[in-house]
This record gives structure tokens, C-alpha cells and sequence, in this order.
């Protein structure tokens, strides 16, 4: 009976932890390198339009990574309407060199919180996300990924 009760409590303690992301992505870049022609796309359907959602943004750099910030367009289509195009700056380093963001041994990351955002329509929302520093190429970039979920009162 001991077993049992302890066993029910343990099962309730661990299905109250819930997280609230509904939807989680990543996309990696090959070699370390974010190419200009090269343009993740994340996909989110989206049915409740009466609540809040925070939109996370996370891109995962190396500390080989040789600038003091990213450049980036967030190209946004709703399902219904005209898509937008946001340029966003993503700081890494502080003017003292040290890294912004969680570090942890050679990966740093960096993020881009859009926090409470109500959307109008239910539907595919589509983010695309395009590099936009000057060079071609944007090395020791691993990774870019989405979260999307419910904003927490």
C-alpha cells in the first residue's frame, strides 16, 4: 500500500511539471557556417487565437564566433494577409568581450524572445529566418531553433 501511495504521489509531482511549448524546432548548419542563400523555415500551425504565446529564438554560436552580434530578417507570413520582413540584431559579446547568452564549454546561446504576442488568425504561420551581416558567409554558427508556447501569466 506504501509502494502504491508513493508511487501515485510520484506520478502526480511529475505530470503537474508540464511545459507549455507546443511546438520546437531546430535547424542546423552544415559545416558550422551560415551561407546568405541558405534561409530556415519553420512552420507553425497555430488554432488559438485567444490566448498569449511567447515566441523563442534561439541561435547556438561557437565561441570561435568572431562578431559582437548577428544580423538576421525574420520573414513572417501569416495564414491569411501580407508577409513581413523584420531585420533583428542578436548581441553576443559585451563591449568587454564577454559573451552575452548561456555558455557552456564552446557553445554559446543567444536569444531573441518575443514575449505575450497575440496572433489574429488560426493557420500555418511561417517564420523564415535569413542572415543579414555583410559577409556571405557567417562562420561558427551551429544552429538556429523555434519554440513557441503559451505565455505564462
Amino acid at each position: 500500500m506504501r509502494r502504491a501511495s508513493l508511487f501515485l504521489g510520484l506520478c502526480l509531482i511529475l505530470f503537474s511539471c508540464k511545459d507549455d511549448s507546443f511546438y520546437t524546432k531546430s535547424f542546423t548548419f552544415s559545416h558550422n557556417t551560415w551561407k546568405q542563400d541558405v534561409k530556415p523555415v519553420f512552420k507553425v500551425d497555430i488554432q488559438d487565437t485567444t490566448i498569449l504565446y511567447d515566441f523563442v529564438v534561439t541561435v547556438r554560436t561557437t565561441t570561435d564566433y568572431a562578431y559582437n552580434n548577428l544580423w538576421l530578417f525574420l520573414n513572417t507570413k501569416p495564414p491569411h494577409g501580407k508577409e513581413v520582413r523584420e531585420p533583428y540584431e542578436i548581441k553576443t559579446t559585451y563591449a568587454d568581450g564577454n559573451w552575452i547568452g548561456k555558455k557552456t564549454g564552446t557553445i554559446v546561446e543567444h536569444e531573441l524572445i518575443f514575449k505575450r504576442r497575440k496572433v489574429p488568425y488560426k493557420g500555418i504561420y511561417t517564420f523564415m529566418f535569413e542572415q543579414a551581416i555583410t559577409q556571405k558567409t557567417v562562420d561558427e554558427v551551429l544552429d538556429i531553433s523555434m519554440e513557441v508556447k503559451r505565455a505564462i501569466d
